[in-house]
């Protein structure tokens, strides 16, 4: 029953995740939200979101923590800017092929795949309000952090670097609470 439901809970979320984040099918290029389905982002900026310091190298940044499906679905649509220093954390269930895009999005932004262990596998450069996929080449993505286009380059962050948090790696976070995962 415990695995069913978790199935359950994978698929739907897989099938809900639109906007500037992941998209349930990569091969459909169409946007999900039409005029039978119900749109499951916000029409406007959503509030700022619950933060966390992030490491990666010497670097610290703030990320905003998006992980239910609206405020994943929703990202950084509608804002109009982004410091330097922030960014927004996507957290995942589970390690898969993360697809992202810009559905009303003006700000460019560059998206890092990042591996369940804080490993960071890819970094892409998206383009505003480009609703083309850009699909990792990986299938381990668990986490997508979005900062302000060029950071990672400005600051001389590349693949392979990991990101740590206060808890130590991203896996050592209770996502539901934002404090050190206990052990169960």
């Amino acid at each position: 029953m415990k695995r069913l439901f978790s199935t359950v809970l994978l698929v739907a979320g897989a099938l809900a995740l639109i906007g500037c984040q992941r998209q349930a099918d990569s091969a459909a290029n169409k946007p999900a939200a039409t005029n039978d389905a119900p749109q499951i982002y916000l029409s406007h900026a959503q509030p700022k979101l619950p933060t966390l310091k992030l490491w990666l190298g010497s670097e610290e940044i703030t990320a905003e923590v998006a992980r239910r499906t609206v405020e994943v679905a929703t990202g950084m649509m509608y804002r109009t800017n982004v410091a330097e220093t922030e960014g927004m954390l996507f957290v995942f269930p589970r390690p898969y092929q993360a697809t992202f895009y810009m559905r009303n999005t003006t700000v460019p932004l560059t998206a890092a795949y990042i591996a369940p262990d804080g490993t960071i596998l890819e970094l892409h450069d998206l383009k505003p309000l480009d609703e083309t996929p850009v699909a990792a080449a990986s299938d381990n993505v668990q986490f997508v952090l979005e900062m302000a286009q060029g950071w990672f380059q400005r600051h001389n962050i590349s693949t392979g670097s990991v990101i740590r948090t206060p808890y130590g790696a991203l896996l050592g976070v209770n996502w539901n609470t934002l404090g050190p995962r206990r052990a169960q």
